[in-house]
């Protein structure tokens, strides 16, 4: 675990690390022991209970001799999560650096910077201050993320302060160049201009004013370029601060030699380009404002689920009921809700019944039924109902906490298709500059005269056009709008990478149980003999049923109960061992059983001959009652298929992809099932253990496949897919080893999910050729390689707006996600004709979110 030492990071503050792999207080003995065996350690306590090592130090010490020598002793130092806010990043040349700096500390396993969000994501065990020291020595600020509201409260308020200030320094800038614009291009644009400041203020004076306005626009909105274009040079990682402060810089200091030394030029070449440091100092803070607000809305659907967080909750407490901070429930709280008000934190109801409205965490309109021993979920709408619950988790333990946190991480992510750009844009800068060099150089020898204006003028165009801001934006705007658009439709990308390889499955495998079903046996068919009546049967049958423990049996009584039939009593009960069963309900005799249970007590079935051919093509097995010595009804039983699962295999075909089914089941059942729903191949009888080498044959078969599951024996298949998809009301452990969770427990979420994975692909490779193309073109053309053909020279002032719209481009063309609509509209919140709620509930999804904080 412990990665090679590639810098000199020591701690000399006071660390813990978490130790796993103790079993009784002789390991604690043991660790401490080799914990102050290190040089420079003055004390290590290590606590069994909480499996943490408290450790002071009278020297520095290097973090990896801690874990080395914890790992030594035969334990481990587990690999953490580290989140981490990055202050100061403006271009993707910026993100390399960091990354470079970040994966260089010792302990740091991986280390993935995103530009958009701002943020680092990184795997190790690496210490926060190591990992801000880090950040600080490339040139950046750092703050380790401590997740909950306060902090998001905290980043919201910090980039509308950022905003704010942009927006200033815009407006400032804009006044100061105004003027500057005017003196110099209204002497080459405006007939009479010219004359018109000789005969007042004179050129010299125009050239002094000039100068004052530029230098408060350089020094003052524009210092920011400055203090961290120059120290980036000095370390010899130029980044778009770097072209930016070298470009103006050139145009403003060769100005001042014009203005205040001018023997010092050549003649012919005494001219200033004050309008042109100025113009692109505030034109490049303009584009910095608009990314800043496009910047904000990528992230509003964090935003949205952080606004669904209730500020305070109605707690009993010493028989009496406060309302508290939302901070201030603690597990066990009893909590009201009353009706439109949202639930505050996680729980189970204790008293009340009510409908919520979930389509915040499942994406499904359908309001939810709640009644006693109900889970609710923290965020979600009450309806019309009073509620009480007792809260199960609190804070970032909470299911809207833990999706805010899902949502995140995939936003932090790296697609496959981001390590080509982070290789060139790494290379970009160091690149432009030698061709602004070279530029200046090829002009100053071989240009026509002014050859040193002309050398100058084009330099500096080809630095201010090849800001690599675009590059940097192309891909982690594109993620972070379309895994929020995911997200709002309850698809839950919990690996970013899914987000690209989904596009390419050519077939999806499912599970059939949980997955295309129900995944609870329920009663499909009852069909009476004529001189019975329903209710009756169903009572008795129910009735019989009830003394049994097996699945049919308990649908059968399901379907009494939620009918609401009283069951009579039952005496005399009997398994008859390959038959069926038997009983006495007030001394008339009940045989419940197989056809070959019928004919051996003599019952003729043949009047339900055509029902049973029916059930048998629908691969259901049919049950017979008789009562009273008389065939009374034909039974069966089934995993009934899911309403949503017709249409979403529907879906999946119009998006040019073959489905299969891959289940245990007989293959009767398997094939029937498969006719109905279109599918278009059947891997029937198949042991959990055989789940995996099906989804191998299957890839070698047709390409990428994506794989569908919701059970404990799907967790193999969903590992090996190459993206598994877990039905989210599922187990835990299959959504543990998915790369895509569907909140809403429905099959019409992969089309979507699909869907969404093609559309953000395809708005990446939309922003990746803008981005290329745009600088692949126009850097020539800074150089003037138009020049010998058409006399087309590129100013640098409208370069600065050139590269300020390509980076506007991109978020715009980014932010175009949030209109994507899915395949299946239906899934995302369009309300539902009748009205009509449901009662489904999310209760295995809410304990299993809960258990994953825990």
């Amino acid at each position: 675990m412990n990665a090679p030492l590639k810098d000199h990071a020591v701690s000399f503050e006071p660390v813990t690390l978490r130790i796993e792999g103790m079993s009784c207080a002789s390991c604690v003995g043991r660790i401490e022991n080799a914990l102050k065996a290190v040089p420079g350690v003055a004390d290590a306590s290590v606590n069994l209970a909480t499996e943490m090592a408290d450790i002071s130090f009278t020297a520095p010490v290097e973090h990896g001799a801690l874990v080395s020598a914890v790992e030594d002793a035969g334990y481990s130092v587990p690999a953490t999560h580290t989140e981490v806010i990055i202050e100061g990043m403006t271009c993707a040349s910026c993100v390399g650096r960091v990354e470079s700096a970040l994966n260089a500390v010792p302990g740091v396993t991986q280390a993935t910077v995103n530009l958009a969000t701002e943020r680092a994501s990184l795997q190790g065990n690496a210490t926060a201050a190591d990992l801000i020291k880090a950040v600080e020595r490339a040139g950046y600020t750092a703050r380790v993320v401590d997740g909950g509201s306060q902090q998001q409260d905290e980043d919201a308020a910090r980039k509308d302060r950022e905003q704010a200030e942009l927006q200033r320094a815009v407006l400032t800038a804009a006044v100061l160049t105004l003027p500057v614009f005017v003196l110099e291009m209204g002497s080459h644009l405006l007939p009479g201009m010219h004359d018109l400041i000789m005969r007042t203020i004179g050129m010299q004076w125009s050239w002094y004013l000039q100068f004052a306005l530029t230098t408060a626009v350089l020094f003052g909105p524009g210092i920011r370029f400055y203090k961290k274009g120059f120290p980036a040079l000095g370390r010899f990682a130029p980044d778009m601060n770097s072209l930016v402060a070298v470009g103006t810089i050139a145009a403003y200091a060769y100005s001042m030699v014009a203005t205040f030394a001018p023997s010092l030029l050549p003649a012919g070449t005494i001219n200033v380009y004050y309008e042109a440091a100025a113009v692109i100092v505030t034109l490049i803070l303009l584009g910095r404002y608009m990314e800043a607000r496009a910047k904000g809305r990528t992230s509003e659907a964090i935003k949205r689920l952080v606004g669904l967080q209730a500020r305070t909750a109605r707690v009993r407490r010493d028989g009496k009921t406060v309302e508290i901070a939302i901070g201030e429930v603690e597990p066990g709280d009893v909590v009201e809700v009353r009706p439109g008000e949202r639930v505050p934190v996680d729980g189970e109801v204790t008293e009340g019944e009510s409908y919520i409205d979930e389509s915040m965490i499942t994406g499904e309109p359908i309001p939810v039924a709640k009644a006693a021993g109900s889970a609710v979920v923290g965020g979600t709408v009450n309806q019309k109902g009073a509620l009480a619950f007792r809260a199960t988790a609190v804070g970032g333990a909470t299911v809207l906490s833990q999706i805010i946190r899902m949502v995140e991480q995939a936003q932090g992510s790296k697609l496959p298709i981001q390590a080509m750009v982070d290789k060139v844009t790494m290379w970009f800068v160091p690149v432009v500059i030698g061709v602004a060099v070279l530029t200046f150089l090829i002009w100053l020898v071989l240009g026509p005269e002014p050859a040193l204006t002309f050398a100058l003028v084009n330099a500096v165009a080809v630095l201010i056009i090849a800001c690599p801001c675009a590059m940097g934006l192309a891909t982690p705007t594109s993620i972070m709008v379309g895994t929020g658009r995911g997200a709002e439709m309850g698809v839950l990308f919990r690996k970013g990478e899914a987000l690209q390889l989904l596009k390419d499955a050519k077939v999806v495998a499912v599970d059939k149980t949980g997955t295309l079903t129900e995944g609870k046996p329920a009663l499909t068919d009852l069909e009476i003999a004529g001189e019975f009546e329903r209710n009756d049967v169903l009572a008795h049958v129910a009735a019989v049923e009830a003394k049994s423990e097996h699945p049919i049996a308990r649908a059968i009584v399901e379907a009494a109960e939620a009918e609401g039939l009283a069951l009579p009593a039952i005496s005399g009960f009997d398994s008859v061992t390959g038959f069926g069963v038997k009983a006495e309900a007030g001394g008339v005799s009940i045989e419940i059983g197989a056809d070959r249970y019928m004919e051996k007590l003599g019952l003729d079935v043949s009047a339900f001959a055509e029902t049973a051919a029916r059930l048998g093509d629908e691969g259901k097995s049919p049950l017979y009652a008789a009562i009273g010595g008389k065939l009374a009804a034909i039974i069966a039983v089934a995993d009934p298929i899911k309403e949503t699962t017709p249409e979403a295999i529907r879906a999946l075909h119009d998006l040019g992809l073959k489905v299969a089914m891959i289940t245990g089941d007989n293959r009767r059942t398997a094939e029937a099932i498969a006719r109905k729903l279109g599918i278009d191949k059947v891997v029937a009888e198949v042991l959990p253990e055989g789940k995996v080498e099906t989804v191998k044959a299957l890839k070698a078969e047709h390409g990428k496949l994506a794989f569908v599951g919701d059970g404990i024996n799907d967790a193999p298949a969903l590992a090996e897919a190459d993206v598994g998809i877990a039905i989210g009301t599922g187990t835990d452990i299959a959504i543990e080893a998915a790369d895509v969770v569907l909140m809403s427990g429905s099959l019409r979420g992969v089309p979507n999910a699909i869907a969404l994975s093609k559309g953000t692909i395809r708005n990446i490779k939309q922003n990746l050729f803008w981005a290329f193309a745009y600088n692949a073109a126009l850097i020539p053309v800074a150089a003037g390689v138009l020049y010998p053909v058409s006399g087309v020279l590129l100013s640098p002032v409208l370069a600065a707006g050139a590269m300020a719209l390509s980076s506007i481009f991109v978020l715009g063309n980014a932010l175009r996600l949030k209109r994507w609509k899915p395949p299946m509209v239906s899934a995302i919140g369009k309300a539902p004709q009748s009205g009509r709620p449901t009662t489904s509930d999310t209760s295995s999804n809410v304990r299993k979110m809960q258990r994953d904080a825990a």
